[in-house]
């Protein structure tokens, strides 16, 4: 493994940051404190800033030469609505607020290599160091697009990571097309027609109507679509009845779909409604169907894919870079991969066994109250920014 020794020195001083980040977890686009941090820790390294882009988002500009090519790395900042369990001394201290998803260690792997950027800058060109708000449902990388970010930061591509547990410190794992799904919602309210639950017949019952469309929709998946397109369809709410000597009124279904590709979305959508509204018909129910698209699949390109696993091959060695399988979770750097080449790549964050005394009980895994983010990650994360930026500015456009 090829750590920079800059970087190694540093670890301790970047560490304290994230712990400190870490204790003061915010929600998405309410960053303001950790805004002023991340600000603060480049400005003091000589890196000019830009702020506001997606409301709270940070962005670092590094520059050295004369060349006009650029890069852009990434890191996301936002926390999690939740309850941390964990006990150490750099827990939350927002209840109901955690970084979760180790967000604050992809902040702290991108201002340990900006720190060693702006000391040593062997390269030729701008490194874009973007803090992204809001990934967690608020769409910080499209709100940063909006705002002009590309036409601000006009980058050739851009680079992004997310730690991953269970795979071991000091591995890689990447892929080229999809690796995240399209995140989705609906809301389905089947309106009946309430009843005294002894006289049934006197009303239209709409949670039998909710049953047969729960079981319907998997059929979307299992007969609809092509075995070897990807999709889930979960229902994950049902809401009904105030008595239980009451048929109500009305029943209101929640849940997600994920697909890979638009055309999978598009025929999951078109299908979930002619369901859910021939199934009201069919029980003289009245449907109220709605689908709202979230974040879209996160679709990595292949030649940065290749160029980034060459990289990270050269810092851990080609048996430490993983091929990765797709999960059906999602992401929104797929924003970014959308309007620019790019590549999302997995770092390994262990096994947990990091974790200091007064840890939860809970496994060290995403979105678990008992997760934290491993800091043994920050100068292997550090380097590998580093050595992609410096790389990627030195080869052919």
């Amino acid at each position: 493994m090829q750590l920079i020794e800059s970087i190694l020195a540093d670890a301790a001083s970047i560490t304290t940051i994230r712990r400190d980040i870490h204790a003061h977890p915010e929600l998405c686009f309410q960053e303001e404190r950790t805004a002023d941090v991340i600000a603060k820790a480049l400005a003091d390294w000589g890196i000019p800033v830009h702020r506001g882009l997606g409301k709270t988002g940070v962005v670092g500009i590094v520059k050295n030469g004369s060349s006009t090519r650029a890069v852009g790395l990434r890191a996301d900042i936002d926390a999690l609505p939740m309850t941390e369990h964990n006990k150490f001394s750099h827990a939350s201290t927002h209840p109901g607020k955690m970084h979760a998803c180790g967000h604050d260690g992809h902040t702290a792997m991108l201002l340990a290599a900006a720190r060693h950027l702006s000391k040593h800058r062997n390269f030729d060109g701008t490194v874009y160091l973007v803090f992204q708000p809001a990934e967690e449902g608020g769409g910080g990388a499209r709100e940063m697009m909006r705002d002009g970010l590309f036409d601000k930061f006009p980058m050739e591509a851009i680079f992004g990571a997310h730690n991953w547990p269970g795979m071991k410190v000091g591995q890689f794992a990447l892929k080229s097309g999809p690796v995240f799904a399209s995140s989705n919602e609906f809301k389905i309210t089947v309106r009946g027609k309430g009843s005294h639950a002894a006289m049934p017949h006197n009303g239209i019952d709409p949670v039998p109507v909710a049953c047969q469309m729960v079981q319907a929709f998997q059929t979307i998946v299992t007969r609809n679509k092509k075995p070897i397109d990807t999709a889930v369809i979960s229902v994950t709410m049902i809401h009904a009845g105030e008595a239980t000597n009451v048929v109500p009124d009305s029943c209101e279904l929640q849940g997600t779909v994920r697909t890979f590709t638009t055309e999978t979305l598009d025929l999951v959508e078109r299908r979930m409604q002619a369901i859910a509204e021939s199934t009201c018909a069919a029980f003289e129910a009245v449907c109220e169907f709605s689908f709202k698209r979230n974040y879209p699949a996160t679709i990595n390109h292949r030649a940065e894919t290749d160029f980034a696993r060459q990289l990270l091959g050269e810092v851990v060695g080609a048996d430490n870079v993983l091929e990765f399988e797709p999960t059906m979770g999602s992401e929104d750097f797929s924003y970014f991969l959308e309007a620019k080449p790019g590549c999302y790549f997995l770092i390994g964050n262990g096994d947990g066994t990091h974790r200091e005394g007064g840890h939860g009980m809970g496994p060290c895994m995403l979105h678990n109250p008992s997760y934290d983010f491993n800091d043994d990650l920050i100068p292997l994360g550090a380097t590998a920014w580093v050595r992609l930026a410096e790389k990627w500015l030195a080869s052919p456009r």
